[in-house]
């Protein structure tokens, strides 16, 4: 990965400190320094069957998670970068188990050691996905099955979580540094305790909508019928649930996660796409007979046998199968490769690569420097007092640079966002797109105009949030308030 220009200064800081401060801090700056030269490391959490693991497997470009429940679904899963792929199940005790790969190339079913005696799985895959991003697949959250549900709880958002637990477990379930959260139907009120969970055991400067993504997942089933769109319909919804979730996540991304995993881990053969391309062939009446139903699909004689079907349902379920035949009846000379294409846009997961992109990517710097100086804040209070102030002198010096603004500004954007600071709905939004982007047209409201206009607004806005922290403001409002007024001045400045 490489550093950003605020991990690259933070690291430099963490070098310094760790010759000056005692022993008894001296790991957590060394542990800080570490984890800001590794990927961002996004957790992907949500309710039992949400389908977690299958967008694990597009994200990664690999069908590597496990998506039918076992032992190994119980367990938090970490996957990062590696020369070579390699399994390793971690106990609490701090030991590690190797176990290979299953046949599939999956992660075997079951574990070498009881599942309540494991801590996590670490899984390291030569994927070219990887190198920037580290992903923690979770366990099931308010599943039926109690006991799968109580783990997820404990492993992930007990504070602090047993003191049996590896440093390296202990990392990858309490130091996520972003959060994806997947549903399957309306949020309902322990989604939000989910994510306000997360919050509370992330060690980071906050989780907020600034890193905090929804992914509103199986979008098919929201077709209004067998073989029609259920974009008009998904979109909308997708939308709703973003506003419900407005506090938690920066946006609700609609999905069908299953075809994601399909195109991006390369799962459909040329074999497939025959079979497909046959039963587009078949009179439209025999089709819309078979496709009626997964059993009508699977039962109702025809040229294409019961195996390659059953085949064809995992990878596509019904509405990719309808979606495949309507191309391949339009265009039978249809290419694999072209299908595939289609299928991923079918998917949904263009927007979501874009949507990551966007505040994961372009973020992540910010993220990861914010996360380091959380972690060096709270070893400063809860540290020897010899080492308090030096730690958060340290911090303070990296905050008040000019260049370093945006640290402060996205903590600001995280209370307001999150409702712990209110302001007005426009003031809130001015606060977000100030702390989100680079681009001056955007967050002035003005895109397309030209710099002398884009700085006399900057200016304008510097002096209303002045007003504003000095006038009738609380105490909470007027510290944001002034770290806007900052934010304002300093990209005048830039323009001018």
């Amino acid at each position: 990965m490489v550093a950003g220009q605020l991990t690259t200064s933070v690291a430099g800081m963490c070098e310094e400190l760790a010759g000056k401060v005692s022993g008894a801090s001296r790991p957590v700056v060394e542990d800080v320094a570490s984890r800001l030269g590794q990927p961002l490391r996004v957790a992907v959490a949500g309710r039992l069957k949400a389908g977690k693991s299958t967008l694990v497997n597009a994200l990664i470009g690999r069908r590597v998670a496990p998506t039918a429940a076992g032992e190994c679904t119980r367990v938090v899963t970490q996957f990062r970068y590696g020369p070579a792929d390699r399994v390793d199940v971690v106990a609490r005790n701090g030991t590690k188990h190797a176990v290979p790969l299953d046949a599939s190339g999956m992660i075997p079913t079951t574990l070498p050691i009881p599942a309540d005696e494991a801590a996590m799985i670490d899984v390291q895959l030569s994927s070219d996905r990887l190198r920037d991003l580290t992903v923690v697949d979770t366990p099931g959250l308010q599943s039926v099955n109690t006991d799968i549900s109580e783990a997820a709880r404990e492993m992930l958002f007990a504070a602090p979580i047993a003191e049996d637990v590896d440093d390296d477990s202990r990392a990858a379930v309490e130091s996520a540094e972003a959060i994806i959260y997947v549903f399957t139907q309306q949020v309902r009120a322990d989604d939000v305790e989910a994510l306000d969970a997360f919050a509370k055991a992330s060690q980071q400067m906050s989780s907020s909508p600034m890193n905090a993504l929804g992914l509103y997942n199986k979008a098919d089933k929201l077709a209004p019928g067998p073989g029609q769109d259920p974009w008009p319909v998904a979109g909308p919804i997708a939308a709703d649930q973003a506003a419900v979730l407005r506090r938690s996540v920066c946006d609700v991304v609609p999905v069908v996660g299953l075809l994601a995993e399909t195109a991006e881990a390369g799962l459909l053969t040329a074999a497939d796409c025959e079979a497909l391309r046959t039963l587009a062939g078949l009179d439209e009446d025999k089709r819309a007979l078979m496709l009626a139903s997964a059993g009508l699909f699977l039962n109702t004689e025809g040229p294409v046998d019961r195996h390659q079907r059953q085949r064809l349902l995992e990878r596509l379920d019904l509405y990719g199968i309808h979606f495949a035949i309507a191309h391949l009846g339009a265009n039978p000379h249809l290419a694999t490769g072209e299908l595939v294409r289609l299928l991923f846009a079918a998917s949904g997961f263009p927007r979501l690569r874009t949507t990551l992109h966007q505040i994961f990517g372009v973020r992540a710097d910010v993220i990861k420097a914010g996360w380091a100086l959380a972690r060096l804040d709270a070893a400063a209070a809860s540290g020897p007092a010899a080492d308090r102030d030096l730690l958060r002198g340290a911090v303070e010096s990296i905050v008040a640079r000019p260049e370093y603004h945006r640290l402060p500004l996205l903590e600001a954007a995280a209370q307001v966002t999150t409702g712990q600071v209110a302001l007005p709905e426009a003031m809130e939004a001015e606060v977000a797109r100030l702390a989100l982007t680079d681009d001056a047209g955007v967050v002035l409201g003005l895109p397309g105009e030209a710099r002398p206009q884009l700085r006399r607004a900057a200016i304008e806005a510097a002096a209303r949030w002045r007003a504003f922290a000095n006038g009738g403001a609380t105490p909470s409002q007027a510290r944001v308030a002034n770290v806007v007024h900052r934010g304002f001045h300093l990209l005048a400045q830039r323009l001018g």
